[in-house]
């Protein structure tokens, strides 16, 4: 059976998606190569694919890429049995295969290709002012999502540490706000930076912010950082291994709903794209999709 194999030119700097084409090519994998010159294109061509009857797909790039592909994907239909999802990584970030502790260069993952295991996952919607998206691996509110956009403009030379750089450059001029969350009916109100909706664990170029999360439980983690902004010097360090949750400044809940009533200005993020500003509205739809692994 053949996958659909859409590439983001941008990730990697080329080198990657030229990686992964001739990885697919040598090991005689049957597919069919696309590279989008955007984010509408690659809308577009998996739209397309998905009304020709195409079901097994490959995100070529980072987390941003494979955030398009889902969308545009779950977003396409309904689907009676979940289509099939794969990452050749490419991206800076690249956070998701983390999880599950897959290679993170293009060449090795081609080879899972090769095999039938999958793991049926968890994916995220959120609907806001900016509409209704999907998510596969974290949504971010605050200063997190703040430090996204800052890391989308840095040298793609820094590769794993824009998102670090970005978030110490976003902190002086990001103030908490006073801001309220509901998680499965739970309440959390206070002064707050940041919020994290995590189905996968890792994010920001590896860091662990989320250790416990499941991607089959039907749940997300959530982690809200309370101000104010000093605090992150001593939570941060932390977070890069997932050593934060027990933390003055850190609240965790496990839901299914989140609710997030934060200032119109807030910006949110989901894998790495900036979606909007806030507030949101954010579920869970069940074994939504089968990740290759």
């Amino acid at each position: 059976m053949s996958w659909f194999v859409l590439a983001n030119p941008e990730a990697g700097r080329g080198v990657g998606v030229a990686a992964a084409r001739r990885a697919l090519v040598e090991r005689r994998i049957p597919h069919e190569f696309v590279v989008c010159a955007s984010a509408a294109e690659l809308r577009e061509r998996v739209v397309d694919a998905v009304g020709a009857g195409v079901e097994r797909f490959v995100a070529v790039g980072g987390d941003g890429t494979a955030n398009l592909v889902v969308d545009a994907l779950l977003g396409a239909r309904p689907w009676s049995s979940p289509p099939t999802l794969a990452i050749l990584p490419t991206g800076s970030g690249s956070d998701f295969v983390r999880t599950f502790g897959l290679p993170r260069s293009p060449a090795a993952a081609a080879a899972h290709l090769e095999t039938d295991d999958h793991y049926r996952v968890d994916v995220g919607v959120v609907e806001g002012p900016f509409g209704r998206r999907h998510f596969l691996n974290a949504l971010n509110a605050g200063v997190g999502a703040r430090a996204a956009a800052v890391a989308a403009r840095l040298p793609s030379r820094l590769g794993g540490l824009r998102y670090a750089v970005g978030f110490w450059l976003a902190l002086p001029g990001f103030p908490p706000a006073e801001i309220e969350v509901v998680a499965d009916g739970r309440r959390h109100r206070g002064e707050v930076l940041d919020v994290v909706v995590a189905n996968g664990q890792f994010f920001g170029g590896g860091m662990n912010v989320a250790p416990r999360a499941s991607l089959e439980d039907g749940r997300f983690d959530v982690q809200v950082f309370a101000g104010p902004r000093r605090r992150a010097f001593s939570i941060m360090p932390r977070v890069v291994r997932g050593h934060h949750l027990s933390l003055r400044g850190v609240r965790r809940f496990v839901a299914a709903e989140v609710e997030l009533r934060v200032p119109a200005s807030w910006p949110i993020e989901a894998d790495g794209e900036l979606l909007g500003r806030g507030p949101v509205r954010v579920g869970i739809l069940p074994a939504a999709l089968d990740f290759k692994i």
